[in-house]
């Protein structure tokens, strides 16, 4: 059932995606007078649709290959290739009978929609559930960091107190693209000691192995007490009690919540001796450790980390949910531009739909959903304004380069391009499709 569920959110989302992001062409290129004939959700390659419907001129439908959707636009070599309507004499009605700035406009209304899209989904997000993060200040046991944070030098139970030299209020500000993507020095305090620690040009090659938390976990270091025991199970067995404190496992120190996850996994299936302070004696007890690592007790709220909440009213999210939508948009800016540096490799940092199936998740939670629609509505916006033909940033680069000449560049320059644009978007296709098949085998 939950593979249903991932599909399902997949299909959905980029539905909503696909046919909005049409929807801003179409829109434009009636706004201009121009004839738009088909409207498509997915490709009906070879004339072949699933389902489709004709109103006012205009042909409706659902293509079989879900590879994005069209409108076909009279007058315009796009992906149709539909050479015959071409070879006519232009009609005023068509595409390449109207002024380059309007055809322009007409090119960016569906990257126009996505971004206006994104931009609505994190306001709406932003009045609905503000904006929570864990304070910096309250992370008083330090970080735990993952295995590629201990790569580049971080310890358990550091304390970063600065990133590049300014103090920081947001702990999650840690695993920030901002970190990430840029050249970063912490500022490291350590025992007695001060020290900085930079963070690797290239982090994202590590990180895409794995996941966030084999950086720096998004939850600082943490003292923990029993507080809840099942009335059966390994806890109850064992002779926990509430208000203990487990402070070894075979004689290896659990004073964090960190080191016991450790030990537990070390562990995991095996009896094991806990030491355990209750009052002011240390205890020792025998337990088993369940297949997965755990002894099965809750431990007490009161060891969480706070969480601030700063809560917004209609108007005054709106700036809050736009940066968001925009800080995506620069921030996958930036790892395209890590990629064409060399920094970040590009089947590392690439995600298709089997990744992102995989983000949507098995769950229904219709928060993450939008959040997740709404990342992807900028990413898509950006991908989009690249300058390949057959995208609508290569479609804009040639209406420039007609602006500046002041004459339009050729048919037959132009269905060339349109046919080297699209196979370029297939193989990146198949790249994608099969690098995610690659590394889903990999995890």
């Amino acid at each position: 059932m939950s593979i249903v569920i991932m599909v399902g959110q997949l299909i959905l989302g980029l539905s909503i995606l696909i046919i909005l992001h049409e929807l801003g062409h179409f829109l434009a290129a009636r706004a201009f007078g121009i004839k738009v004939e088909k409207f498509y959700l997915f490709f009906d390659a070879w004339n072949v649709s699933l389902f489709k419907f004709t109103y006012k001129d205009v042909e409706y439908g659902i293509g079989w290959l879900p590879l994005g959707g069209y409108v076909k636009i009279a007058g315009m070599i796009d992906e149709s290739m539909d050479t015959d309507q071409m070879a006519g004499p232009p009609q005023p009605w068509e595409f390449r009978s109207k002024p380059a700035w309007q055809r322009l406009i007409v090119m960016l209304g569906g990257v126009t929609v996505n971004i206006i899209l994104g931009i609505l989904i994190f306001w709406i997000l932003t009045i609905k559930m503000g904006e929570s993060y864990i304070p910096n200040a309250s992370a008083k046991y330090g970080i735990v960091p993952g295995a590629v944070g201990k790569k580049i030098g971080l310890l358990p139970g550091d304390k970063i107190t600065a990133i590049n030299g300014k103090s920081f209020e947001r702990f999650d500000d840690l695993t920030s693209p901002k970190v990430l993507l840029e050249n970063t020095v912490f500022t490291v305090q350590r025992d007695a000691k001060t020290l900085e620690v930079p963070v690797p040009r290239t982090i994202l090659n590590e990180i895409s192995d794995h996941d966030i938390e084999s950086f720096i976990s998004r939850v600082p270091r943490m003292k923990f007490v029993v507080d809840s025991i099942p009335a059966s199970g390994n806890a109850k067995n064992t002779g926990l009690k509430r208000g203990d404190s487990i402070v070894a496992i075979n004689g290896n120190r659990t004073a964090y919540w960190d080191e016991l996850q450790t030990q537990l996994q070390a562990n995991k299936g095996k009896q094991a001796i806990l030491s355990v302070k209750r009052d002011t004696s240390i205890l020792t007890l025998k337990t088993q450790i369940s297949p997965d690592g755990v002894i099965g007790f809750g431990r007490s709220k009161k060891d969480l980390p706070e969480i601030k909440t700063i809560r917004y009213g209609f108007f005054a999210a709106l700036p809050i949910g736009a940066k968001r939508a925009i800080s995506t948009f620069t921030d996958n800016a930036k790892g395209l531009g890590k990629i064409a540096k060399g920094d970040v490799k590009f089947n590392k940092a690439v995600s298709g739909p089997v990744a992102i199936a995989n983000l949507f998740g098995g769950t229904i939670d219709w928060v993450h959903f939008w959040t997740l629609v709404g990342f992807l509505s900028m990413v898509l916006a950006l991908m989009n304004l690249l300058p390949i033909p057959a995208l609508d940033g290569g479609h804009a680069v040639f209406l420039i380069i007609e602006m500046i000449k002041g004459k339009p560049l050729s048919d037959k320059f132009l269905e060339r391009a349109q046919i080297v644009g699209f196979v370029i978007l297939v193989t990146l296709m198949v790249f994608v499709f099969g690098n995610d098949i690659v590394n889903k085998f990999k995890k």
